[in-house]
């Protein structure tokens, strides 16, 4: 199969997506900000929730489509949340435009896009590389909260986390924060767990 290579167009339009993103989070992250993140945080639910019971908390919720964070925005404007903001963001282009001194303490990822076709489960979200670059941006300790309604990519997941030499999987770690989400109360079921960021090897 031919690899086609990003044209430099389309190069330079992600390096200046970076850049105003880079700008935006300036804006409101303290210097050697450490903060909690809901990747594909969709209409906010969760973490307009999580962010009201922890008022100390700086939270940042990202998401790939433009209406639903302006909803969650709006969400959180309504219950009057400092400590919460929302970006319109892709997580690698979000993680790249961190600043140098801001670190993640906790990793929230809640019901994502299973890509339930094989042949599409290489955009599925937890692959080793997403792990490594999550890594460069997580502490020792920090704890990524995973949930899924979907048993193959919880398999999956689950055995990239094992296979990982930068995240450990800690059964014993209770779950972060429980609010019922959109997309959880439409589950019949689902499946859940938490990692680790470990030591570098």
């Amino acid at each position: 199969m031919e690899i086609v290579s990003p044209s430099p167009a389309h190069l330079a339009l992600i390096a200046q997506r970076r850049t105003d993103l880079r700008v935006a989070l300036g804006r409101v992250l303290p210097p050697k900000a450490h903060f909690l993140c809901e990747i594909g945080s969709g209409h906010g639910h969760f973490l307009t929730a999580y962010a009201a019971a922890h008022p100390g908390d700086l939270c940042i919720g990202i998401d790939l489509i433009g209406e639903r964070i302006e909803r969650a925005t709006r969400k959180r404007d309504r219950a009057k949340l400092t400590n919460l903001h929302f970006f319109h963001a892709e997580a690698h282009d979000f993680l790249s435009a961190l600043p140098a001194d801001a670190g993640i303490c906790a990793i929230i990822v809640l019901f994502p896009d299973p890509w339930p076709k094989r042949r599409h489960h290489k955009n599925r979200l937890l692959q080793p590389a997403f792990l490594d670059t999550l890594a460069t941006r997580a502490g020792q300790g920090t704890r990524l909260y995973f949930r899924t309604d979907h048993r193959g990519y919880f398999a999956q997941a689950t055995a990239v986390l094992a296979a990982h030499p930068l995240w450990r999987i800690d059964p014993a770690t209770p779950w972060i924060f429980e609010t019922e989400t959109v997309f959880q109360a439409r589950a019949p079921t689902y499946h859940s767990l938490v990692a680790g960021r470990t030591a570098a090897v």
